[in-house]
Parts: C-alpha cells; sequence; structure tokens
C-alpha cells in the first residue's frame, strides 16, 4: 500500500523488523515507515487502555489516510506478540461506505480485541452501527479511533489513563446519585439535563472493558438524558463530518435551543454550518433528539482543537443529538444519526452542588 508522499518524513522513519510467525498473517498491509512521536501513543492504546495480550486476537480496522498511526499500533502489537488481521477499507470496497465488508465483519466474529482508527467520510454512521453491533454482542474490547490524526496522538493519547480513570470514577459515582445536571457557560450556555434513573451512566476514561467499547483517546462519563432544557452556545466543534468542515467553532458558534429534549432552533452566522446541522438532525424521526449527555474528563487536555475525537474528552459538558446507544443506556429508542456538540470553559452543578468552575474540576483526580 503506498502513502502519499505528505504523510511521512523520509528523515524521521521507522522500519518495522521482521515478524514472528505468530503475528505474519495481515502485517504485509502495515509493513511500512511511521513517525516515531506516535510510539507512545500507540504503546498507550495497546498496553494500557485495552491491555492485550499475547494470546488474544486482534482486528485491526484502517484507511489510506490513517495507516500510518495503524502501522505505529501494530508495532505495539508486533512486541506484546498477540496475532492480528489488518483491513484497509479501500481494499475492500469504494468510500463513503454503504456496508461495513463482509470479511471484517467475519473476521471481528474471532476477536478479543479491535481497534478502529479512520477518517470519517459522509454518511458512513451506518457501517459504523454495523461493526459496534458485532463489539456488543461478542464484547469486544473496542478502541474507536475515528478521525484520529497526528495531533491526537502527541496530546490526548498521551494522556495519563489511570488519572483520568480515577477522576471518572468520582465523578460519575456523583451523578449515579443525582436527579439533574445543570451547565452554564460565560458565552451563553444556560442547559440542566433532568436524569432518568432508568438509564445508566457509562464511564468511557480510556481504560476499555468488554462491558462498553470506548473511543480513544478516552475522557468521558454520559447518560441518555431524561429530558434536557436550555440553550447550548457551541463555540467548540461539531460532531461526525460536520466536524472535518468547519473544525473549531470559537470564531463562529452554533447555538442550540432544546426544548423537552428536542432541538427546537440553531442559529450561527455561518448559514452553511446552520442549514447542515439542520438537516443533519432531521435526517429521521429521533435525529433530533438528545441521545447523549456526557462530561468530559480529559484532564490531560488543555484546549479544544477542532477535532471532535479528541474535543469532546476536553473537561465540561456535551450532548449529541440522535443515537442514544441503548444497549448500554438502556434508552428504549433509536436514530440512525449521531452528532455531539462541545463548548468551552463550563460551570456544572450535579444537583446543587457544584463540581465545575470555568472549565477546571473542583473535584480532586
Amino acid at each position: 500500500m503506498s502513502i502519499p508522499s505528505n504523510q511521512v518524513n523520509s528523515t524521521d522513519q521507522v522500519k518495522i523488523p521482521a515478524l514472528s510467525q505468530k503475528t505474519r498473517e495481515g502485517w504485509g498491509t502495515l509493513n511500512i515507515p511511521f513517525d516515531p512521536e506516535y510510539s507512545l501513543g500507540a504503546h498507550n492504546a495497546v498496553n494500557v487502555c485495552l491491555r492485550i495480550q499475547p494470546d488474544e486476537r486482534v482486528c485491526v480496522i484502517t484507511d489510506e489516510a490513517t495507516i500510518e498511526i495503524a502501522a505505529a499500533v501494530a508495532r505495539e502489537l508486533e512486541k506484546v506478540g498477540a496475532p492480528y488481521h489488518a483491513w484497509v477499507l479501500e481494499e475492500l470496497a469504494e468510500r463513503p461506505l454503504k456496508d461495513l465488508p463482509q470479511p471484517i465483519l467475519e473476521d471481528l466474529e474471532t476477536c478479543q480485541v479491535s481497534i478502529f482508527a479512520v477518517q470519517v467520510q459522509t454518511n458512513e454512521l451506518r457501517s459504523r452501527i454495523q461493526m459496534t453491533d458485532v463489539v456488543n454482542r461478542k464484547k469486544i474490547r473496542h478502541a474507536h479511533m475515528v478521525n484520529i490524526n497526528r495531533q491526537i496522538m502527541l496530546e490526548g493519547m498521551r494522556a495519563d489513563f489511570q488519572r483520568v480513570d480515577r477522576l471518572s470514577a468520582k465523578v460519575i459515582s456523583m451523578v449515579r446519585q443525582a436527579s439533574k445536571v445543570r451547565a452554564t457557560t460565560a458565552a451563553g450556555t444556560d442547559l440542566t439535563a433532568d436524569l432518568n434513573p432508568n438509564y445508566k451512566w457509562l464511564k468511557t476514561s480510556g481504560i476499555i472493558t468488554p462491558e462498553k467499547w470506548g473511543n480513544l483517546p478516552g475522557g468521558e462519563i454520559f447518560t441518555t438524558p431524561g429530558e434536557v432544557n436550555g440553550t447550548f452556545v457551541i463555540d467548540g466543534v461539531v460532531g461526525d463530518y460536520l466536524c472535518a468542515k468547519f473544525g473549531n467553532l470559537q470564531e463562529n458558534p452554533l447555538t442550540v435551543r432544546v426544548k423537552g429534549n428536542r432541538l427546537a432552533e440553531a442559529h450561527s452566522e455561518n448559514r452553511e454550518l446552520e442549514n447542515d446541522f439542520w438537516k443533519y438532525t432531521h435526517t429521521d424521526e429521533n435525529s433530533d433528539r438528545v441521545g447523549e449527555f456526557a462530561i468530559g474528563t480529559n484532564i490531560d487536555l488543555k484546549e479544544v482543537i477542532g477535532q471532535i475525537l479528541q474535543d469532546e474528552k476536553y473537561p465540561g459538558v456535551h450532548i449529541a443529538f440522535g443515537n442514544p446507544y441503548g444497549a448500554h443506556t438502556g434508552a428504549d429508542w433509536d436514530s440512525t444519526t449521531h452528532i455531539d456538540v462541545v463548548g468551552r470553559k463550563f460551570n456544572i452543578w450535579v444537583d446543587e452542588e457544584q463540581i465545575m468552575r470555568e472549565g477546571k474540576f473542583l473535584v480532586e483526580a
């Protein structure tokens, strides 16, 4: 597989050494040079977040744009000695994917661990849901690294995930006993989530377990809310493929109003952003419904960078419209879409106790 010349610095390459027979299957695709700066984040993914053992089989899914990062991860698998198969999406199907290729689905059925490191394309959520359906059913420890890039590998993936996990555990113990969470910002956010005690809170701190697959980098707790009302000023980022299109929204935010857990209004001086977001959140009957209410807990992140994979872990509140991950939260409704929205510098109250001021946790890790 060739790599565009702008992806690799020829003076800063690492050549992967000869392979053991145990890991030879699937390696040929990823036997390429990669930026050595990726190694620390890749080590974190394999050894800290997923804790992969030599006797566990791993499914690695990547694409042409992300293959160098996948090669760094694969190198760590070689060090562990875990057998794996690597798949490059463009070798199996045209992008954007209509469905996840059958050979990958079949491979997932045989694995204990999976790693999905790709760049998102328009209308591919269906294929990702097909993948996570298998992950959920087989209880695979799955690392979801959608839109992973060099900056994230050098920032979010170098976090102290054990510390992030300790903070996440403390915060989730508080919200699980609460009836509401309120969030405000100086930019104009004032949002209240009334919590449904029948819906579970999940911790995806970067330490991935068979009970819940997680994004990497990790660092959030989330639930499906009972009902959300208020205003959310999105001066961070919006998710899915709109993230790559519009990036950092600090200078040109999108303001949304939520009433009865449904998107009621969306306004921005960037009318293209406003229109694209409105269209996305009206794809199906539940695309405008708040399916996720979350608190970012990755305290090693210092700024929003315009990349949803990392930015939703930035300390603060984020919500998502659409799919509520009901298999995990217990929500009894569904959607074919899911789009996160992120703001900055929150004040957060759990019931009447303030746990964050101006983006800084008042809870010790």
